[in-house]
Order: C-alpha cells, then structure tokens, then sequence
C-alpha cells in the first residue's frame, strides 16, 4: 500500500496526550531491560547519491554523503578522482540532482544548506554550475526560497528545469512528516509544486505551470520549447494517483492542455497511474511507464507512449513478465530500459514499431540494487548510450559508482570507497516458489557464522507498497537480523514488482489473502532447503508491511512474534484518517463509501479476536500515509483482549524517519522484542 495517511481531527485531538507520553527519548526511554540490547557493529558505509556520466561519455561525477557531502569528478574509468572545491560555504550543505550540460563542459547542481529534522521550517535551496574544466568556484545561478529538485537541461544549453515548490517547509513528497494538524482543517493554504526554469545566462527565474495544478514530474520537449509532465490539481500529496499527462509551451501563463487522462482512457491505462514523461528524439511521441502504483517514486508498469496531440495511448508492451522502472530514448525508435524481473536487475534495449516494442537480449542481469539519480533502477548514459554509469550495491558488497561500456557484461566498480566492508550476515539467495498457479521469488539471507548443523529461528519482513519489489542490496542495519543468528527472508508476493503487470494487479481487492498464502507458501519452501525452526517464527514490515504484520496474526498462529511499523489495522477508518485516500480506489475498486465490505474484508480489526501474537507496534506521530490513529486502534485492541503488546510513536516523525536517534531506537527495540519473544539460541 502507497505510503501515506492523515489524522482526522477527533482522534488526533484525543491521541494527543498519549502521543507526549508516548514519545520516545533514545536516552531514557527503555521499556524494559532487553529494550537496551546492544545493536550489531555492521560497519559504516560510505553513501553515493547522484552518479552522473556527461553526455560526451568522458567524464563522470557522483556525490559522495556523509557529515561534509563532496561531488567528485573523474574520467568515465574512474580515475585521476578529484573532489570539486565549492568552498567553505557549501561544506556542509546536501549536494544533489547533479547535471551535466548538453556541451559536457557544466555540471549544475542542487544545494541544501538546511538541516530541519522537523519538517516545520522554512527550506531554502540553492542551484549552483561549475566549470568543470577551470578552477573557479562554482557559480551561484540562484537562490531559492524553497524546495527544488530533478535538475534538466534544454538541449541548447540555455535553460536549466525543474520542480519547484515557493515557500516550501518540507519535502514534497507524502512520506514526510506532514504539517501538524490543528486549527482549521482542510483550509490552509497548499505548498504547490510547480516547474520552474532558469535562464542560465542570466539567472532569471521562470515558473512555467499555473498554481492550479500540483506538477510531478516533466521532460523537455528536443527543442527545449515545450514540456510534457504529469500533474493534478492541489493536495499533491493525494492527487498523484489520479494525475493526467499535460503539454504546454515552455512559458509563462502557457496553457496546459490534458493529453491523457487515465480516468477516461478506455485500456489497459484505465483508472491507473502514469510516470516518467519522456519525449522521443524527433520530437513526434510521449512515452511513459503506466500502471498500478502504490506510491509516487514507486515506478514500475508497462511502457505507453502517446502524440504530443492526445488521442488514445499505445501500451508497447502488453503482457511481459518483467517490470520497467526507468527508461530514457535510445533513438527515434528505440529505448534503453531498466527493470526488474524476478528480483534482480536488467537493461535491456527495446525496439519500437509501430504500438508496439519489442525486448532484445538484455544487456545485463545483475542480482543487485542500482540508481544514478535518486530513483530506484535509474542509470546515466552518454548521449549514444554507448557508455553507462551507476551506483551499485548487493547483499555481498557495499554501494560503489560503476561505470563502463553498454555491453553484454555489467561495467565494473570504477571506486572503492567501501572495499574493505565485509557482510557481518550470511550469504544471500534468491528462492523462487509455486503458489496458486503464481511463480513467486524472494531473498533468503543466511545468520552469520551458519551452522547447518544447527536449526535457526526466521525473521520474515514484508515490503512496502505492495507495488514494490525486494533486490538484492547492502542492507546494513537493515540486515542486523541475520548479525544477530536469525534467517531474514524477504518474499515479493503477488502485488509486487518484477513479474509483469498482471502479477502487480494479482492481488487487487484482495489486500492479506493472496499474498499472505505467497507469503506462507514461501516460508515452505525455505524450508526446504534451510534449516530453519518452524516453531521460531517471526513477522516485521513498514507500509503495507506494517499492514500485514498486523493482518497476518488475525489469520495464522504461524508466527510467535511481531514488529509491525506505520502499518494499517482498519482500512475503514483508514480511509477517514489519511491524506492520501485517492489511492484506494484502483486497489479496492471503489470508496468506502461505495463498499465497505471491500474494506472490512482486509482489516485486522474485523477478526482482532484471533490475534495471540506478541506485537511491538512502532509509527510516527506525523505520519501522512499511515497515521498514528491505525497504530492506537491496534494496540488498543491487543492491550483489551490481554495480548502482549507495546505501542512507541516518534515525534516529528512521517512515514520515513529523519531523526538519526529515532531510526536507531527502532532497530534497538525491535531487535529486543525478538530477542524477548523470539530469541535466537535456544
């Protein structure tokens, strides 16, 4: 289930008492000894974000994180890496949406000097362009008073686009915290999204689309005259499920003309959702990725394309068993596409003809997690996508930029920033099953120090969306399960990514029973091949995760203990309490106002009096997607019907965590609700 949910006035009213009490304090607050197990010693990885390969394919750039974030360039091998000297004023300051110029000679790049944990203060976000060739500091094109990201430049050079929100106070995006919600609700004013360009020249700043529609995501047209992007009216956080493509000239007051409208479409497109606007070379074509999507950044669906005109759009690729997530134009008729298929990643090119597009062998597969720009799947290619670049990581080793020639074998790593990490977990597999006429596949991670002698308890984590799909990636912390001697799997039941669209849709109107059955026919099969305790089982997800760890419970005794994050355990009032209800309606087929039975059918509540399973119950106080409210009523329920349980809400928290010291006291107290219901050695 997408990733957001908002407080309705009585229950935020009545929950705020309890939320001041309830407020951890990652110093004191401990809800008993085991609360203060030590968390595993993993190792500190060096973070990439942007990789960027300039359009001439001879220079390469990534951000390398950490406390003083640095963008380092080198050659498209890697080598003679130097760190770009932005001066002391930048030192700390976040650097991202790295952009080269059409000319190779300019890297643009996005700078955020704030360091807001709340998501209350006012943002500030600056664009900066530096001469990759001199030794100048980089040059100041403007100073924003709010929030700007995905960076793009017109194919002349002259302008540089992109997303713009005046005035911002947090991300745009419906996973961080929302805004408190008091005084008079649903009235104040929006933080609108628009698309803005700067002339590069000059520094003039023109905002392009009208404060009537919520902008997402854009490309420019060849000719840098025209956009196309995706938008709906305000809230944004809610809209984006039922956002329509829209053409407009590159002006301000342009008009914005709707070229498809999914709600009205008669497809395959119909009622779903659509991202990565794309114009093709000539100019004479849209192309885009539709399909069922939980959340706005959780891309995957089949590939469509439309006239600039309008008319009905063209699914290229009905019926394939892979999930594109991101493409860019490979010519007139062609794209380079990457994916996901059955858990791991591929590029593949696809040729187009006509309405529809045809798979090549694909370039590569690599059991592992790649990005370039923020995005999950996303690459950087040379203008004739003869070269490639990436970030890159795996359960057996940790992210570093790759960078080489599009060919017939994965490029190699051109750093070595985390060469000497080591995983302190077991090895990775990919297990794949049969469950009701579906083939399923997931990850198996393996304890540290294994004995196949010895017979292990299991901890199953569910992922989010359900429109996602677990890869192969340095987990980190996120692998702190199998350090401390549990096997970790990781299914991706149907509703997941990587099997083609049909697969996405399998559990449409049927949220807890569908993929549960994957879920537990999973737990069979690795049992088949690892020796793990059936008796010893335990549960954990966020998002939809959160969702079936409270649902599954109701359903099976399977499991012997339960950590459940940002989860849903009523979809009724659920539906009351979020702020992203627009969602809903493509996955149970109507509102709850319309059939309620759909809802009732999925929530824990209506079947609470099954539920024996001990549950630690974690969520954000300002959680948009899945609000506090679910988290209250399931705990309260497990507390009446004498069911060992525990409820923690994180102050100033949405639907991802930002406090550092939040994020560690989950891992503290989950590892503890295990280790106390669930422990590793017998």
């Amino acid at each position: 289930m997408p990733k957001s949910s908002h407080l309705i006035v009585s229950l935020a009213l009545f929950a705020a008492p309890l939320l001041a009490q309830a407020a951890p304090d990652a110093r004191t607050a401990q809800p008993d000894a085991h609360a203060a197990i030590p968390l595993p010693k993993l190792g500190k990885v060096q973070r990439i974000g942007d990789v960027a390969l300039s359009p001439d394919g001879t220079r390469l750039a990534w951000v390398q994180a950490g406390k003083q974030p640095v963008i380092e360039l080198a050659d498209a091998d890697g080598r003679h890496a130097q760190v770009l000297d932005v001066g002391t004023k930048l030192a700390e300051c976040g650097k991202s949406d790295l952009a080269w110029s059409p000319d190779s000679h300019q890297l643009a790049f996005i700078a955020n000097c704030g360091h807001d944990l709340t998501n209350t203060e006012a943002m500030h976000t600056d664009v900066y362009l530096a001469d990759v060739a001199g030794k100048a500091a980089p040059r100041e094109l403007a100073q924003l008073a709010g929030y700007a990201r995905a960076l793009a430049w017109t194919s002349n050079g002259q302008s540089l686009g992109f997303l713009y929100v005046p005035g911002a106070t947090r991300h745009a995006s419906a996973t961080a915290a929302g805004k408190p919600l008091v005084g008079v609700i649903g009235e104040e004013p929006e933080e609108i999204q628009r698309i803005a360009s700067l002339d590069v020249a000059s520094g003039t700043l023109h905002t392009l689309t009208p404060d009537s529609l919520y902008a997402y995501e854009f490309g420019w047209s060849p000719d840098g005259s025209r956009i196309a992007y995706t938008a709906a009216p305000p809230p944004g956080d809610n809209n984006w499920w039922v956002a329509k493509l829209y053409v407009q000239d590159a002006k301000e007051g342009a008009a914005a003309r709707a070229v498809v409208d999914p709600s009205t479409v008669t497809g395959s497109l119909h009622g779903l959702q659509m991202a990565l606007p794309r114009w093709s070379p000539d100019g004479s074509r849209i192309a885009f990725i539709g399909g069922l999507m939980s959340d706005q950044g959780s891309t995957g669906g089949d590939l469509y394309s439309v006239s600039p005109n309008g008319g009905e759009p063209a699914n290229l690729t009905p019926g394939i068993t892979v999930t594109p997530e991101w493409f860019a134009w490979a010519g007139k008729d062609a794209l380079t596409v990457s994916q996901n298929a059955k858990g791991k990643v591929q590029l593949a090119r696809y040729d187009i003809h006509g309405d529809r597009a045809s798979a090549q062998a694909p370039y590569f597969t690599v059991p592992a997690m790649i990005g370039a720009g923020g995005a999950v799947l996303s690459v950087s290619l040379s203008a004739d996508h003869r070269r490639v670049a990436f970030e890159q990581s795996s359960d057996d080793s940790a992210s570093e930029v790759h960078a080489g020639p599009l060919g017939d074998a994965p490029p190699p790593a051109v750093t070595s920033l985390n060469a000497g990490l080591k995983p302190a977990w077991g090895k990775a597999v990919s297990v794949e099953w049969k469950s009701e006429g579906h083939d399923v596949q997931g990850w198996l991670l393996y304890p540290a120090n294994y004995d196949p002698h010895k017979t292990y308890p299991m901890i199953v984590t569910v992922h989010g969306g359900p429109a996602w799909g677990v890869l192969s990636s340095w987990p980190g912390m996120g692998a702190m399960y199998a350090a401390e001697g549990y096997f970790q799997f990781m299914p991706n039941p149907r509703g997941s990514f990587g099997q083609g669209e049909a697969f996405v849709q399998a559990n449409r109107k049927d949220f807890g029973y569908g993929d549960l059955r994957d879920v537990l026919a999973g737990i069979d099969a690795v049992e088949k091949i690892a020796p793990v305790d059936d008796r010893r089982l335990g549960l954990t997800g966020w998002s939809y995760g959160g969702f079936m760890s409270m649902f599954a419970p109701t359903q099976t005794q399977r499991f012997r203990a339960v950590v459940a994050g940002a989860g849903i355990s009523d979809w009724q009032s659920y539906y009351g309490e979020n702020q992203i209800d627009q969602w809903m309606i493509p996955y149970f087929g109507a509102s709850l106002y319309d059939d309620p039975a759909a809802y009732a059918k999925s929530s824990a509540l209506s079947f609470i009096k099954q539920a024996k399973t001990p549950t630690l119950i974690i969520v954000g106080d300002r959680d948009e997607e899945c609000p506090a409210p679910q988290s209250f009523e399931f705990w309260h329920a497990l507390k009446t019907l004498g069911v060992p349980a525990q409820l923690v809400v994180y102050p100033n928290e949405g639907h991802h965590f930002e406090n550092p010291e939040h994020t560690r006291d989950v891992q503290q107290r989950s590892l503890a609700w295990f280790a106390k219901y669930l422990p590793a050695s017998k």
